[in-house]
């Protein structure tokens, strides 16, 4: 049931900014990248008309057994991130609100039309945990500059659940449905990309001038579409426009690690130049990573702990910031290993910016990521570098290896 907020409703949302009275960009979002939210939200759009769309409200049940009943849901459209969201803007979804309910997913859906003269658009979904007040907030662009267009198909996991994962198994198929073709093709890109560099490292990375491309031909809309390869694959319906879908796949066992060689690779953040090289070197990769570790910590049991923690960062930065790339080797999955999830998390249209309290002080140490508009995905970001994050940045992987860091 789609209905507008009522007022004890909107009460039990206050907070320092209750929901129904904060603008987009007052909202700290960093429940999105926290490795203990009981839920995940995500907005999935597609165009049904000129300024018309379907939302696909989804909602990824990380706790066990979660009930509906302990949490609220809501959504607004807001034409830009300075726009206070009143009362009358928020629309709740309750439980005959939902579209599917599954294992894994709630499923909310609902059609939206921007008005002609907003040149800005983007859809909020908002939940409470009323238990203790954990507000999650997911935002996406309808209308902007970052945003060239949007499909009118959708991607679907075999369950008809929208695809809401930033990856795909390799192996693995999508069910593609939507409305004004039936059949759709698809581009994979073999690439692979460099490590980021450090925060403090202001010469810019070199680039690629060429990117390999490979037409793989067309395929049915409501048959399971298996893709095979590793890279990423553009999905698109109209080969003559920017409009498509971004599908990224990986090794298997992704987000986790799968061998002994990507181990390697993704030391780099913690190691010395020597280190690193000596370790790509190695014959046998697996004996010269047991002997980096214990080396570096003086401890077995040290060492496993460093393991174990290092790479549960590995496998969330992949869970969260993937994109063409793999999540650990992008910007801000580089910082979220090395820094741990932000405690504070900002959005504008053009960037987005994290901040970490110092424990023993009332500074913050800010990282802002600019958004780059891109074909291939609009949520695109770069580290603004600084050499000013030099002596916070090498005290962070001095605590990584003395195996001292625990988020």
């Amino acid at each position: 049931m789609r209905q507008i907020i009522t007022g004890l409703f909107l009460a039990l949302f206050s907070c320092s900014h209750a929901f129904g009275q904060a603008t987009l960009g007052e909202m700290n979002q960093n429940l999105r990248y926290s490795r203990y939210s009981r839920i995940a939200l995500k907005v999935i759009p597609l165009k049904t008309g000129d300024r018309a769309f379907r939302l696909q409200l989804v909602v990824d049940k990380i706790e066990e057994d979660m009930d509906f009943d302990n949490y609220l849901f809501s959504y607004a459209i807001v034409s830009g991130f300075q726009e206070e969201i009143s009362d009358d803007m928020l629309i709740a979804l309750d439980r005959d609100a939902l579209s599917k309910d599954t294992n894994r997913h709630f499923v909310f859906e609902d059609e939206v039309t921007i008005p002609a003269a907003q040149t800005e658009a983007f859809a909020v979904f908002m939940a409470k945990d009323t238990r203790q007040g954990d507000e999650y907030v997911y935002h996406i662009d309808l209308i902007s500059p970052f945003v060239q267009d949007l499909p009118s198909y959708g991607a679907y996991f075999g369950n008809d659940v929208p695809f809401d994962q930033l990856y795909l198994n390799v192996g693995e198929s999508l069910l593609f449905k939507g409305s004004g073709s039936v059949s759709l093709h698809h581009f994979f890109y073999p690439q692979e990309f460099p490590v980021p560099l450090p925060p403090m490292e202001t010469k810019p990375a070199s680039v690629e001038k060429e990117i390999d491309v490979e037409y793989k031909g067309s395929f049915l809309l409501n048959v399971p579409q298996p893709f095979e390869d590793r890279g990423y694959y553009f999905v698109q319906s109209d080969t003559a426009s920017d409009t498509g879908l971004l599908v990224k796949t990986a090794q298997k066992a992704f987000p986790r690690v799968s061998t002994w060689e990507e181990m390697v690779q993704m030391v780099t953040y913690i190691s010395t130049r020597r280190e690193h090289e000596t370790l790509l070197q190695a014959e046998n990769k697996k004996l010269a990573l047991d002997e980096y570790w214990i080396r570096m910590t003086r401890s077995e049991e040290k060492a496993r702990v460093l393991i174990r923690e290092y790479f549960r960062q590995i496998e969330f930065a992949n869970i969260l910031f993937t994109d063409f790339r793999e999540g650990w080797a992008t910007d801000r999955g580089m910082v979220y290993i090395i820094m741990g999830p932000p405690q504070e998390v900002f959005f504008q249209a053009d960037r987005e910016v994290w901040n970490y309290l110092a424990s023993n002080s009332n500074s913050k140490i800010t990282f802002t990521f600019a958004r780059v508009r891109n074909n291939l995905s609009p949520h695109y970001y770069t580290l603004n570098r600084s050499r000013a994050y030099q002596p916070e940045w090498f005290r962070n992987i001095t605590a990584w290896r003395n195996g001292i860091v625990a988020f």
